[in-house]
């Protein structure tokens, strides 16, 4: 494939070499991406000529977040840079092989007994000090110190309104999500959580085997929240072999009642699949709100 005339100037420009063998890739349908190699390195571009505001800079800063968790594999940033005259935005990772064939249940293990030490990594409160993206929808942070509060309104109210605008929030489902909201305490131990370092939006598609049989993370949503949130991801669509939940579970074992609790957090990406893709999760969001207010 041919990349933009101004893109290739600003890649060789950051990365002190021209692209060179340039071919398309898939992956995603927010951005262009292509695989490239520049000097001796293999790399990811990934650009927008007309962006979400941000997402470049957030997904490097989301990286860089786990990176430095050191416990699991990420792709390193090499560059990235908003639009400017005509030139699109972009980001620039790391090319990592994804090995097909390898040992799955291995590359499971691994990838539970590191996403349970990334659990381990700390903040003071729940959130981020920047606003990012889960897929395309906006995901706003803002430390709180409350998990309750946090996921009440920077999750499920934030989704719950953006429904609204959608027209995806019948009275009847709001009043059930209000009611919920609402009464979250009743199966929320605030004393019982602690803002761990989380990927955000895990599931199968946003993991992957790379060489070695390593697991590698791609594709965050990072902010500081309670652990049981992205495991209720992981659950929510598949893409996880049972190795992965015993492993982790193994280095940090589940709180009591966590099978209950799983739901509850699958509802934000309910809502967020509800507003990206429409009614068809309607009845999943439905199901989820007849299960704990009725």
């Amino acid at each position: 494939m041919t990349l933009p005339h101004s893109l290739v100037n600003a890649l060789t420009r950051v990365l002190d070499a021209p692209p060179r063998d340039v071919r398309a890739v898939g992956g995603g349908d927010i951005n262009y991406a292509a695989r490239f190699t520049a000097g001796d390195r293999a790399c990811l571009v990934k650009w927008n000529p007309n962006p979400l505001p941000g997402m470049f800079p957030a997904e490097a800063k989301g990286l860089t977040l786990l990176a430095e968790a050191r416990s699991l594999r990420v792709p390193a940033v090499y560059a990235h840079a908003e639009a400017q005259g005509d030139c699109p935005a972009f980001i620039v990772l790391e090319w990592i092989d994804s090995v097909r064939g390898g040992d799955r249940r291995g590359a499971a293990v691994a990838l539970g007994r590191g996403l349970a030490a990334q659990h381990r990594v700390t903040a003071d409160a729940y959130g981020l000090d920047h606003d990012n993206y889960c897929g395309s929808t906006p995901q706003p942070n803002g430390w709180l110190d409350s998990w309750i509060e946090f996921y009440g309104q920077r999750r499920l109210g934030f989704q719950m309104e953006l429904a609204g605008q959608k027209g995806r929030m019948p009275s009847g489902r709001r009043r059930r999500l209000e009611r919920l909201i609402a009464r979250l305490d009743e199966w929320i131990d605030e004393d019982a959580v602690q803002p761990s370092l989380l990927h955000g939006d895990l599931w199968g598609g946003n993991w992957m085997i790379g060489p070695d049989n390593e697991p590698v993370l791609i594709d965050p949503a990072v902010y500081f929240g309670d652990r049981e949130a992205e495991l209720a991801m992981c659950h929510l669509f598949g893409g996880f072999p049972a190795d992965f939940f015993r492993a982790y579970d193994e280095v940090w074992p589940p709180a009591p009642g966590r099978d209950e609790r799983l739901p509850l957090y699958q509802l934000y990406h309910l809502l967020n699949h509800l507003n990206l893709f429409g009614e068809g999760y309607g009845g999943g969001v439905d199901g989820v709100l007849r299960r704990y207010v009725g």
